[in-house]
């Protein structure tokens, strides 16, 4: 079994996918618009161009997207983050940089008793994210 994030970007899927693209390398690997439906009137109109479900790859996870219902006042996702470790400082200190753009951080990145380095931010599109420098597995 696997379990795989459904991230609701509440009508800004494409631009959040296209993001996750320039900064995290994300491969986009399936786009339906809600125009793409078999069903035509599943929904209204304006949601013709909508991201009905999209999959994308980063590293090697597999998530998964929507604009969902596109309420306009629809809260961001909560009660969930992301999480990357890198083994390398210097690439953990640019991807949060550039995944914190526009967004907010938590947690500056700084050394932490779990890892050399670590931080915690919410991106433009409300997904929190946990990014850090990669610790040797514990023997026990």
């Amino acid at each position: 079994m696997q379990v795989q994030p459904y991230l609701d970007f509440n009508g800004r899927c494409e631009e959040a996918l296209n993001f996750y693209r320039e900064v995290l390398s994300a491969k986009i690997l399936l786009l339906k618009h809600y125009k793409d439906s078999p069903v035509p009137d599943m929904m209204p109109p304006q949601y013709n161009d909508k991201v009905m479900h999209a999959e994308f790859q980063i590293g090697e996870s597999i998530l998964m997207a929507t604009d969902g219902h596109c309420v306009d006042n629809a809260q961001p996702p909560s009660g969930f983050s992301l999480s990357m470790e890198f083994s390398d400082a210097e690439q953990v200190r640019r991807l949060f940089d550039k995944l914190s753009n526009g967004g907010r951080i938590d947690m500056p990145l700084a050394p932490t008793f779990w890892s050399p380095l670590f931080g915690s931010l919410t991106d433009r599109f409300g997904i929190s994210w946990y990014i850090g420098v990669e610790t040797p597995a514990v023997q026990g």
